[in-house]
């Protein structure tokens, strides 16, 4: 199980994973939105008409929850059905409506006794505790987000297949389910695999950066550090936490040592690192985005130009959508909104000798994460 940040959903679910849970810059970072792509694929080829967009189901109307219903609009990705058993309408209404972080949704939101409504479109809405009596096929959902932070295991998420619906998605770290990541393993994904984990922001943010520099140079070995931006799971004052007594302490007031398991979750998804890697986090008095900072010894030695160089050509090509790059001055609120899964800031990065570098790449822990959800259902429905 990962521990850095925890995905939110409605306070009375109890979170699991310590991992992260932004509308975009484009690869250039100009400010203009990029929707993410397919791996491997030419962003022509990614667009799937509507008539072919699989019907999908929200499990946990918590954070991760609203940001993959918004990615989801932005899409064309049909959000069918909602549950979370601790939002009534009303509230759903306005949670979705108003985002500190995002701001206010692009839309129409208002309800019915029964249904959410958004942009004239009636999403069903259901407050089962029991996830076995959430009645996905009933209201159509053939694809279920898992983003309640308690269903992580197989046997867990598994009660959505046996509730009608035909696939599940877990918006975390799972110990036992398959991991993938958009751009790195998604490839390896077969139509028999019900129930898959989306690994975690971090993960995802840093296995592409991983996968182009192994590639083309090797890893020898590598320690990362992720600066993260708090979440939902911190105090705002000081408060007990018996577990992880530093997270105990006041997100807006301390930088915050943490653990996590996402370096090591790489090798997952990444075989040849296994066991190349590890790392820990600083969690930091901001309310989104988070960056990278990963440390590593090349098999075979480049400049750090010659880096930036491969870098730029996979952002721009087999990765486009999902690696981004920047060599512009900026700094962490810039990424608010960006749909990149990584960003690789070329200004930021620095090299000791040929072989020992330091590569930087910044995350919207959000935004970027939730469309990477919605990008790896869209890569299961073109599978069958």
């Amino acid at each position: 199980m990962e521990s850095t940040t925890l995905h939110q959903t409605s306070q009375s679910f109890i979170a699991v994973s310590k991992f992260c849970l932004p509308m975009s810059a484009s690869l250039k970072f100009q400010g203009k939105r990029q929707t993410s792509s397919l791996v491997g694929q030419r962003p022509a080829d990614l667009f799937i008409h509507k008539s072919m967009s699989p019907k999908v189901g929200i499990n946990g109307f918590g954070r991760i929850g609203r940001i993959v219903f918004r990615a989801a609009i932005e899409k064309g990705v049909e959000i069918v059905a909602i549950n979370d058993p601790f939002i009534n309408l009303e509230y759903m209404v306005y949670m979705l409506k108003y985002d500190s972080t995002h701001g206010k949704f692009k839309g129409t939101v208002s309800k019915d006794d029964s249904h959410l409504i958004v942009n004239g479109k009636s999403v069903t809405v259901f407050q089962e505790r029991d996830p076995g009596n959430i009645k996905w096929g009933s209201a159509g959902a053939e694809y279920v987000v898992e983003s309640t932070g308690v269903f992580t295991t197989l046997e867990a998420a598994s009660v959505h297949l046996k509730s009608g619906a035909k696939k599940v998605v877990i918006s975390a770290p799972s110990k036992d389910a398959p991991m993938f990541v958009m751009g790195v393993n998604n490839d390896k994904y077969t139509s028999d695999l019900n129930v898959v984990s989306n690994a975690s922001c971090t993960t995802n943010c840093l296995a592409p950066l991983a996968k182009v520099i192994n590639d083309e140079f090797g890893i020898e070995e590598a320690l990362m550090t992720t600066v993260h931006s708090y979440t939902a799971t911190q105090k705002v004052v000081d408060g007990p936490s018996s577990k992880d007594w530093r997270g105990g302490r006041g997100a807006a007031q301390n930088i915050i040592p943490s653990s996590t398991g996402a370096a090591k979750a790489v090798g997952k998804v990444i075989p040849e690192l296994n066991g190349k890697m590890t790392g820990m986090a600083f969690r930091v008095p901001t309310p989104n985005v988070s960056v990278v900072d990963v440390t590593c010894r090349l098999t075979k030695g480049a400049s750090y130009e010659k880096i930036k160089e491969v870098v730029k050509s996979a952002s721009e090509n087999a990765l486009k959508g999902i690696l981004g790059y920047t060599e512009d001055d900026v700094v962490s609120s810039d990424f608010i909104g960006d749909t990149h899964s990584s960003i690789f800031d070329a200004k930021a990065g620095i090299s000791l000798t040929d072989n020992f570098v330091k590569l930087v790449s910044w995350y919207d822990n959000e935004m970027g994460y939730s469309n990477r959800v919605l990008d790896l259902i869209l890569y299961m429905n073109k599978i069958g």
